[in-house]
């Protein structure tokens, strides 16, 4: 008997590049008692009906009932599941089937060498029988996960195993899923003899001095000399293998050149990270993808062009480049390879300058396969180093939008190339007066421009097309993320501040002349003023537009924050009474309030011309359905605000996708909230941001429980509004959209 469960997240594999399956449970009974089966059964239909009342995709939970050994083998053939149930006197069941001499080790070693053939797909075995201990032990060598549960007491049992399922169901670990049952025992007034156990399979691990002494060793900045510290890392990796991530999406040829990789880099004796290989059903997927981005030594990127648009790639890049930068062996080290996707295609803004100066390699074909291993084998081997480029400038790239071939992007870019603003505006949705008045108001000596709305809600767009009009006025334009900036930067001030002029003086096409201007003796904001005032400024009689994104990475580092932003208001004081200073132009993005403490006389943010994006009224959305080509009428528009709200970002995916024919406009509303529709990638990439932080996941979670308005921290309030999630109203908080509150509800296990 099967029934049909809905929990596409607990899939076997990663959610953003997982090769999809639908995770199977097998329930199998060898003779069970009347009261035993009508109870379990019982259970097993209430779980069922619960999940197909929620918003996911498919699980399945099969039940099988057993008369002799070669059921259960034909039932593990036919189902292929990821948990099996055994259920009353396993052992004594094989002892007279499977092995001649009853009450040996060689019953119970026959069931585990079965388990042992299928342990690449199942990852947990429950065993419930009369005894289990040396059964669960045996099969606790191939299986990732053994449970076993006295038989004798059906009630105790049959409690246990339904809080079990209850929680792998709706997301959680094994071993919480355990711990869970065992107080559902102790609920139930019922006592256990005999306390379940839970066995877990061990894992190779690197032998900790070998590590240790690794992050202690320094590494060697020539690109073509291996250093003695290189080598013991070398050594090391030669003899314990070395740690590889694969980063991939779910579709040919991406899946099978990642399959191809994991299978010849484990041949090699490496250990290796494949998501669909990896990650098991139970698994905590955030805590498992954390746990092996840190314990990586390669980070193998495969760049399709539809992972060139993810949310869930850029920000695995992002964390990849971040632990590498603060590591003192500079791991892991980042291998993209692009995959049917050209060097001259560009990548998102934030991509680009993650990868800006590492090496990236072509896969055309099959027949590069062997090559690229190859080489990845020689990095491995320090036969060849992984290259280091020189710096480049993170330049624009030419942007052709069309709703039926290119989908809309999560990042904007921070500049429109020359003669490409009309294109490029092809879906941008004005919204008046925002844009006259920083048109206005860019071209005033000395301007400040603030923009503050959260994540993909149009801020960079604005902040591109304000630097294209000031360009076209004769003024020269640098945008400038402070995303793109290695971790290592925001360590001092004084780092920072050289970074920050070089960066500038870069985008002007200057010469770098940082030692030339920065003098110990003077402290590292006068010297920041002094290379702005006598070099900077004075190389052109245009004025010099600055746009700032992203300074909330700033807000993170208070002590550099206060300086920084307390020198951006002195240069905008300048310039009301020095005739220099009024060439500066700056205008400052950012999606956080600002919470840290800035003096009130020293803070650029209650200054200038303040620009707060809000949503896209029903008006702007019919108005950007009639531009895709969608004949849709008010009814529709309402249907799509009702789940999405006004979101620039969310609207433009529902649109990209009706009009491509991708999902008709019922599918999309029936799947938006849940990981088989088109916000998938969007979500989940939210839901592993929240799971980063507790406190944070717990704000959220007691906001979309809530059907009133919730009271928050101030940080946690401004935090997730900055992230979109949320909008304030006053001192309380509301989840932003249906969209949310429906995912995170079910995400964050949430009884309604």
């Amino acid at each position: 008997m099967g029934i049909l469960l809905n929990k596409e997240d607990l899939l076997r594999g990663y959610m953003t590049d997982a090769i999809y399956e639908i995770p199977k449970i097998l329930v199998f009974t060898t003779h069970p008692t009347e009261t035993m089966s009508k109870q379990l059964n019982q259970g097993l239909k209430e779980i069922g009906d619960r999940f197909k009342r929620s918003q996911n995709s498919q699980m399945v939970l099969e039940q099988r009932q057993a008369t002799c050994p070669k059921d259960l083998l034909q039932a593990l053939l036919e189902i292929k599941p990821h948990v099996v149930h055994l259920h009353e006197h396993v052992p004594e069941f094989y002892s007279a089937s499977l092995a001649q001499t009853p009450n040996s080790l060689l019953e119970g070693t026959a069931l585990a060498n079965l388990f042992e053939l299928f342990a690449e797909n199942i990852n947990c075995v429950l065993v419930t029988a009369s005894q289990f201990e040396e059964q669960a032990e045996l099969i606790s060598h191939h299986i990732n996960y053994v449970v076993g549960i006295d038989s004798t007491m059906e009630e105790v049992a049959t409690e246990f195993s339904l809080a079990f399922y209850n929680a792998l169901l709706v997301g959680e670990s094994v071993e919480f899923a355990y711990r869970l049952g065992c107080q559902a025992i102790a609920l139930s007034g019922n006592q256990a003899t005999v306390t379940p156990t839970l066995k877990i399979k061990s894992r190779p691990q690197v032998c900790e001095t070998q590590a240790l002494a690794t992050q202690e060793a320094s590494t060697s900045s020539s690109l073509e000399v291996t250093s003695s510290s290189e080598s013991d890392e070398i050594s090391r990796l030669e003899t314990v293998g070395a740690r590889f991530f694969i980063s991939y999406r779910s579709q040919d040829p991406d899946q099978s050149l990642a399959r191809q990789f994991y299978t010849t880099l484990r041949a090699s004796g490496h250990e290796v990270f494949m998501a669909a290989e990896s990650i098991q059903l139970g698994d905590n997927w955030s805590q498992r993808i954390d746990q092996e981005l840190e314990q990586c030594d390669y980070f193998v990127l495969l760049l399709s062009p539809k992972s060139a648009i993810s949310e869930m790639v850029t920000e695995e890049v992002r964390r990849a480049k971040e632990l590498h930068d603060s590591s003192a062996d500079q791991r892991p080290v980042i291998l993209p390879i692009r995959v049917n996707f050209p060097m001259s295609s560009p990548l998102n803004y934030d991509l680009r300058g993650y990868l800006n100066r590492i090496q990236q390699r072509e896969w055309r074909s099959p027949d590069d396969s062997p090559e690229i291993l190859q080489e990845i084998l020689n990095v491995v081997k320090g036969r060849e180093m992984a290259q280091i480029l020189p710096a480049d400038e993170i330049s624009p790239v030419t942007l052709v939008f069309d709703p039926l071939t290119c989908p809309p992007g999560p990042i904007a870019e921070p500049e429109l190339p020359g003669g490409q603003v009309d294109l490029a505006s092809q879906f941008y949705i004005d919204r008046p007066p925002v844009e006259m008045h920083g048109y206005e108001t860019i071209v005033k000596p000395g301007a400040l421009i603030r923009i503050k709305a959260p994540r993909q809600m149009g801020k960079t767009s604005l902040m591109s097309r304000i630097l294209a009009y000031a360009d076209q006025q004769g003024c020269l334009t640098v945008p400038l993320s402070f995303q793109l900036a290695d971790t290592a930067i925001f360590s001092e001030l004084d780092k920072f501040l050289r970074w920050f002029c070089s960066s500038i003086g870069r985008r002007l096409r200057l010469p770098n002349r940082i030692t030339d201007y920065w003098d110990d003796i003077f402290g590292s904001k006068d010297n920041c003023t002094t290379y702005f005032e006598e070099y900077i400024l004075t190389q052109t009689q245009a004025p010099i537009v600055l746009g700032l994104d992203e300074v909330d990475c700033v807000f993170q580092h208070p002590e550099i924050a206060t300086d920084f932003f307390g020198l951006l208001r002195a240069w905008h004081e300048d310039a009301k009474t020095r005739n220099l200073w009024k060439k500066l132009r700056l205008i400052v993005v950012h999606s956080t309030e600002i919470y840290i403490p800035l003096n009130i006389n020293q803070s650029p943010f209650n200054v200038g011309l303040p620009i707060e994006l809000s949503e896209f009224t029903l008006e702007q959305v019919y108005n950007l359905a009639q531009r895709h080509g969608l004949t849709w009428n008010l009814s529709h528009v309402t249907q799509l605000m009702n789940m999405v709200g006004g979101h620039p970002y969310l609207v433009r995916v529902a649109l990209y996708q009706v009009a491509r024919q991708e999902l008709t406009f019922e599918q999309l509303l029936l799947t938006a909230p849940t990981e088989a529709g088109p916000y998938s990638d969007h979500l989940r990439r939210h839901l592993w941001n929240l799971e980063q932080n507790p406190g944070m996941a717990a704000a959220m979670k007691q906001t979309v429980a809530s059907t009133k308005p919730v009271r928050l921290d101030s940080v946690q309030a401004f935090q997730l509004h900055s992230m979109g999630l949320v909008h304030l109203q006053n001192n309380e908080v509301v989840p932003r959209c249906d969209l949310y509150r429906h995912y995170f509800r079910d995400r964050l296990h949430i009884a309604l």
